[in-house]
């Protein structure tokens, strides 16, 4: 049985003809006709008394016919809600803008194009916040390097892509006029880091990826609170940071990048959401998101 079939018999038993019930629904009278008598014939009993010039409801008919209005206008309130409440729908998603370059935008544009009617909010933000912000029940998708994900039990995770680490440092550098660094070469050499305060995995996940190289980073400076502010001052001291190879396409122009050789350890970017009750809109938004980083290319170095 089909909720249309309910229309169909309601608006017959409503106007008492199938031409002006036809009229109604906007549709041809033997089509009406037919998917009445389907109904009929799936209930096993007969709804309707036709005659030449009349039609009237069966003692049958008129008991479904209650059960048939209830249902539609049950069925109609439901569609009401669900609308209502995709014209207020919102989406939160927090994410660190160096792990998720060169994907959102194109993910943000083809959810928009599906689900006009969900808003999205945006917070960039440090991982630390990131986790505060998650904690109090206010996201609904984040976006975090692996090993802070343990911070957030409660989500559920999936790899979102892998980033492989590069040297940056000014054009004129030394060391920007190799096309490849071994990571020995950073023995000795003073380094520029994120802030301890708000990137306080920067440091330790840095000394992970160059121990097998056998080198143990000296941070000269680890007081910049975002990438823009560590750009500034790689400009103003040549120095040298280690980051991902995400930036490279937002790098200011005099700045470079040059991977590592051999290379050093990929940073794993995770996604995360709520495990329990999900935002309904967030597992199109996360495959949006793993769909383009997987045809997003590495920036050229």
């Amino acid at each position: 049985m089909e909720l249309r079939q309910l229309r169909y018999f309601a608006a017959v038993a409503a106007h008492g003809s199938f031409n002006r019930a036809a009229r109604e629904l906007h549709l041809t009278q033997p089509a009406v006709s037919r998917q009445v008598q389907n109904l009929e014939e799936e209930l096993g009993t007969a709804l309707l008394r036709r005659t030449n010039n009349t039609i009237a409801l069966t003692a049958a008919g008129e008991r479904f016919y209650e059960e048939a209005r209830d249902l539609l206008t049950r069925a109609d309130q439901a569609v009401r809600r669900v609308r209502a409440q995709a014209d207020s729908a919102t989406l939160r998603v927090s994410y660190v803008a160096s792990f998720i370059a060169g994907v959102l935008p194109r993910a943000i544009q083809r959810f928009q194009a599906t689900s006009p009617r969900v808003r999205l909010e945006f917070f960039e933000s440090t991982p630390q916040e990131i986790g505060r912000r998650a904690r109090r029940g206010e996201l609904d998708v984040v976006i975090l390097p692996q090993g802070l994900e343990a911070c957030l039990p409660e989500f559920q995770w999936t790899e979102l892509r892998r980033l492989s680490p590069v040297l940056v440092m000014p054009r004129d550098h030394p060391l920007a006029k190799l096309a490849a660094i071994d990571p020995a070469a950073l023995r000795e050499r003073p380094l520029h880091g994120l802030g301890q305060a708000d990137y306080p995995e920067y440091a330790q996940r840095l000394r992970a990826i160059l121990k097998p190289f056998g080198v143990k980073p000296r941070l000269a400076s680890q007081s910049a609170d975002g990438i823009a502010t560590l750009f500034a001052t790689l400009e103003a001291s040549e120095g040298l940071t280690v980051l991902n190879d995400s930036i490279l396409d937002t790098l200011p122009a005099a700045l470079v990048g040059r991977p590592f050789s051999p290379a050093l350890a990929p940073t794993v970017v995770v996604l995360g959401m709520p495990a329990v009750a999900p935002n309904i809109h967030a597992e199109t938004f996360a495959r949006l998101l793993h769909e383009e980083a997987r045809s997003t290319p590495t920036a050229p170095v």
